[in-house]
């Protein structure tokens, strides 16, 4: 039987339930329900705001437009198909340089989940910023070469990812209905708490809340290694989005009931409440597992982001932007190894420099400050995409947004303004900053200093075009 190829000769590897599982590990994040339970109860409705104002709206537009061109490339190619060339480019350009750090900021989390499995042992690493350096250097590594051999072996590393995260959040939610029967709930839930109240602080931390659903766009990149993907995308979106929907919020109830919102942290928050839990229903030998879980789940995410945001710039060198080298295949593996490995290189070095000394810690604040506003952007593009396209005609094959067309650019202008607003939140200082102007001045600049060299680069691929047609 002949190999399944999609176009360039990768592999079509990725099924629906393989899809499904990468939305779960793209984006149920641990993370998030530690630092959305730490806010208190209101986190319950800022998840369901966020929901409405930026899932929704992402789930919707990904649908149609992956639909529409199921093509490697995913964003690149909306951004491309919608606005022309600069704008594809520009887009995959901001969103492959904002997501670097995330490889430090998930695998420094597994490192301290990794702890808590080690015991007393671990505890005395806790503080050691080398062990976490190393720990993402290395796993790094470890992903960068699963991914360089192919589609089969790295997806079902992210497939264990996903199972990492799904399991923790489906004991923390047992656990705490246990908890509560016999216990009691550690958080008074009101109908006043559960009311967010407008603040600019409060905004912010909404704004950050909303992109924990970033993620549904990823898989896409990888569009043409799926199989059936007009089919199986938009089914995977939905199946995908609602355990992560699910999981959020009760995993967040879950946490308020077991432990005050004082006693939780963004970091440690989510072991520290399954060792409570484990703790007080004589089970305390569970959260070493489950810690092991999570450090999986954490390893399978940056698996999932490497492997698909890697495509972007395999796309970009066919397309000449970026130099030949990316657009290998390797002969036997099947995949884009150059694209994968530079990449993953890349990540390396952030991860080294997120724990180095003062001085190269500084120089990673400020590539972290050129990631902060770039981050939003290809959102920008992608919902005006879906938005540009819906004058076109679409064949019986492409799967629409339900409702059609005022539906359709309802639901994207509600991204857009949601995007927008993040941009804007994303240039207020913190409380206890010193210098306010120069810290706005900080990351404008530094975004100003990203988008200028992917200008650069965009335009040396032009001329890398122009002396190729002309030789």
């Amino acid at each position: 039987m002949a190999e399944d190829l999609g176009a360039g000769g990768l592999k079509r590897e990725i099924g629906f339930a393989d899809l499904t599982l990468f939305y779960v590990v793209s984006m149920l994040s641990l993370r998030w329900v530690a630092s959305a339970a730490a806010s208190g109860p209101s986190a319950v409705a800022v998840w369901v705001l966020a929901f409405l104002c930026f899932a929704l709206p992402l789930s919707a537009s990904v649908l149609e437009l992956s639909s529409r061109f199921p093509d490697e490339g995913g964003l690149y190619v909306w951004a491309r198909e919608g606005f022309g060339d600069f704008a594809g480019f520009m887009a995959a350009w901001t969103y492959w340089m904002s997501n670097l750090p995330y490889f430090a900021a998930v695998l420094y989390f597994a490192a301290g989940s990794a702890l808590f499995a080690a015991g007393p042992r671990g505890a005395k690493l806790a503080d050691q910023s080398g062990y976490f350096m190393t720990f993402a250097v290395v796993a790094l590594a470890g992903i960068t070469l699963v991914n360089m051999r192919g589609v089969k072996p790295g997806k079902w590393l992210n497939n264990a990812g996903a199972v990492g995260s799904s399991l923790p959040i489906a004991v923390l939610i047992g656990m705490g209905v246990v908890s509560y029967a016999r216990f009691g709930s550690a958080t008074h839930f009101t109908w006043g708490g559960m009311t967010p109240h407008l603040s600019v602080k409060n905004a912010i931390f909404w704004a950050t809340i909303f992109y924990a659903f970033a993620g549904v766009e990823l898989a896409s990149c990888m569009g043409g290694e799926i199989r059936d993907a007009r089919r199986n995308v938009p089914r995977a979106i939905v199946f995908g989005g609602v355990l992560v929907t699910l999981g959020y919020i009760a995993g967040t109830v879950a946490m308020l009931v077991v432990l005050p919102p004082e006693e939780i942290s963004g970091l440690g928050g989510f072991m520290t409440a399954i060792a409570r839990m484990c703790a007080n229903l004589g089970v305390p030998w569970a959260a070493a597992c489950i810690a092991l879980l999570v450090t999986v789940s954490s390893v399978g995410a940056a698996s999932a982001y490497l492997a698909a945001t890697s495509r972007l710039p395999f796309v970009a060198g066919i397309d000449r932007y970026l130099p030949a080298a990316f657009a290998r295949i390797h002969p036997r593996w099947n995949t884009p190894y150059v694209a994968v490995l530079v990449y993953g290189l890349t990540g390396m070095v952030f991860a080294f420099l997120g724990q180095a000394g003062t001085s190269v810690k500084g120089a990673y604040d400020e590539l972290v400050s050129m990631s902060v506003i770039a981050y939003f952007i290809p959102y920008l593009y992608l919902f005006a995409a879906l938005i540009r396209v819906q004058g076109r005609p679409a064949g019986p094959e492409v799967v629409r947004v339900p409702g059609g067309k005022w539906v359709a650019v309802a639901l994207a202008v509600v991204g857009f303004l949601t995007t927008f607003g993040a941009i804007c939140l994303s240039m207020v200082p913190e409380e206890d900053e010193l210098n306010k102007p120069l810290a706005v001045a900080k990351i404008v600049g530094m975004t100003g200093v990203l988008l200028t060299a992917g200008v650069v680069v965009y335009w040396l691929g032009k001329r890398r075009q122009r002396l190729a047609a002309g030789g």
